[in-house]
């Protein structure tokens, strides 16, 4: 008996709509980078992407257990000597709400040219809004 192994072209893809109106920060995103990996799927294999597209909306509505909110720091550095930018959860989410979810995902996917790949598929707005109503997303309830 041969071990399955999916080829890119095997791959049939969907569109998947999720609401993060109070859902933990956390478990919105390992959730989301289950589905963008396709490791809901039967056909996984873990050196090929065989996840779904991924739309966010409502990021700005996302919720925070303990104390995130002022503990929380983000860092960046812009390459130049004494370059480090320090942004505190607060500001960000009052900022570029996206970029909190994005980053949330980003870092539990693989580092790497697939990572890079599966991370084209995922779509984040601060809004109710999206443009991707041609795809015909699917609504999907995560429940914790």
């Amino acid at each position: 008996m041969d071990t399955f192994m999916a080829k890119p072209g095997d791959v049939e893809r969907k569109w998947y709509v999720i609401d993060a109106t109070g859902l933990p920060l956390g478990r919105l995103a390992s959730e989301t980078a289950k589905i963008l990996r396709g490791k809901n799927k039967p056909i996984f294999t873990p050196h090929v992407d065989t996840g779904d597209y991924v739309i966010i909306v409502n990021a700005d509505k996302v919720a925070f257990t303990g104390k995130k909110l002022d503990q929380k720091i983000y860092f960046r550095h812009s390459e130049y000597v004494g370059g480090a930018k320090y942004t505190p959860l607060r500001e960000m989410i009052a900022k570029k709400p996206e970029r909190v979810v994005e980053k949330a995902v980003r870092g539990m996917i693989p580092h790497g040219a697939l990572g890079d790949q599966t991370f084209k598929k995922l779509h984040v707005y601060a809004g109710p809004e999206h443009p991707h109503a041609a795809q015909k997303p699917e609504e999907l309830t995560l429940k914790f």
